[in-house]
């Protein structure tokens, strides 16, 4: 690594260490985190999934992998929030993994603090992933690592409640359709719509479909179609089509809200359809709607499988083999079924819609999304996130409008 990367990484160190609470993250204290092995047969793999047992179907696919390579796998899981911090700090120290899978709008931090390679370095294809999946692990002109696969945010709907109100989802194409479905559901005593607008990146993340509905784009949140944006989520509080408890509301309380049976609509996400069936409701999902009709691009979640830089550089070769094992169409179906991912291939995607024709509708929001550090934002997204979320806050508590809580929003990311 050269001078000029160390001083990158140096700063980023410095900056995830002053947002992250207390010193855990920067202790040594947890165990099995020593990530080069001594022995040269051994290779390391960090991820964030510490859910998954050493004994799981996950961490076989590992060794298997591993196997199929000819060597011996170190696998260490942590909690999402300490995994890039944990990667910058090794990776200062020389002693980074040889296999980092992080969540996606990290990607671009690491990235940029010279901590890994791209895929023209490490030879990892990349041609049959969507492109706009893919746009989340670039920075610079440049790709850092594969897509695991993507989950992403969508409109769950009670079909019990649309049709006491009589309204026909196939109705439901643009905001102003969904509009007025939400006034025919409240006449018909029946409460509106759910979602979340914490001061957070859940209030952010929740917000942008509705942004990039409008046309809105991140290097503009002052811009008139992010106030559209706003004024609608404002202008359906005002009328009671959704409560003032989304100003607090995380993802997981705005889906109890929905599981309660009286909400028509409720923002969420993949990783609720285990919880809808549970729940007993007939339900359905749709994409988010554009402003004037569409699918709004809606943002990825998901993790992209990486390669940081080595001094060895003869480890790339089978790291190479490391990779393309776990990104396999094979192995891939199986790992997104697993994560409740949708897979980040026109071929899995369709032999997963195939067993299991409700994730057909999640496929549609994914082929729409868009990455959060997208457009090059890469580092400079979470400041805006930051802004857009506050503005979110002011605007649906009344304490600005719609136009100067984002007109303040852009003057800060300024």
């Amino acid at each position: 690594m050269n001078r000029s990367a160390r001083r990158r990484l140096t700063a980023a160190v410095l900056t995830v260490v002053a947002v992250t609470t207390g010193a855990t993250a920067c202790s040594s204290s947890s165990g099995g985190t020593s990530t080069k092995a001594a022995e040269s047969k051994t290779y390391t793999i960090w991820d964030p999934y510490p859910q998954f047992a050493k004994d799981s179907e996950w961490a076989k696919l590992l060794d298997v992998c591993g196997k199929s390579a000819g060597v011996k796998i170190k696998r260490t899981a942590f909690d999402t929030g300490d995994l890039t911090n944990k990667a910058l700090l090794a990776a200062q120290q020389g002693n980074s993994p040889d296999v980092l899978i992080v969540d996606n709008p990290v990607v671009s931090t690491l990235a940029e603090a010279g901590v890994l390679t791209s895929t023209d370095d490490n030879k990892i294809d990349t041609s049959t992933v969507d492109p706009n999946l893919l746009g989340a692990g670039q920075s610079g002109g440049k790709t850092y690592g594969t897509p695991v696969g993507a989950n992403t945010l969508a409109l769950y709907y009670n079909n019990k409640v649309l049709k006491a109100a009589g309204v026909d989802i196939a109705s439901v194409k643009d905001w102003n359709s969904l509009t007025s479905a939400l006034e025919k559901v409240k006449k018909a005593g029946k409460k509106g719509i759910t979602f979340s607008a914490i001061g957070t990146e859940e209030g952010s993340f929740q917000f942008l479909p509705w942004f990039w509905g409008s046309g809105a784009q991140l290097t503009d949140v002052g811009s008139s179609e992010a106030v559209s944006a706003l004024s609608l989520w404002k202008g359906w509080l005002d009328k009671g089509y959704a409560p003032n408890s989304v100003i607090n509301n995380t993802q997981t309380t705005s889906w109890q809200e929905f599981a309660s049976g009286d909400y028509a609509f409720a923002e969420n996400g993949t990783w609720q359809l285990g919880n809808a069936d549970k729940a007993g409701l007939d339900y359905g999902v749709i994409p988010v709607p554009g402003a004037k009709g569409g699918n709004a691009a809606a943002p990825t979640g998901g993790e992209f499988v990486t390669v940081p830089v080595q001094d060895d550089t003869g480890r790339y070769t089978t790291t190479q083999k490391l990779v393309s094992c776990l990104t396999s169409s094979e192995n891939l179906k199986f790992t997104d079924t697993t994560l409740s991912y949708v897979a980040p291939t026109t071929e899995v995607q369709d032999k997963q819609v195939a067993a299991n024709a409700k994730l057909k509708p999640w496929v549609d929001a994914v082929k729409a999304a868009k990455g959060r550090t997208s457009d090059d934002l890469g580092t400079k997204y979470p400041k805006i996130s930051e802004q857009l979320w506050k503005a979110v806050q002011s605007a649906l508590s009344g304490s600005k409008s719609p136009k100067d809580a984002l007109t303040s929003a852009q003057s800060a990311v300024k």
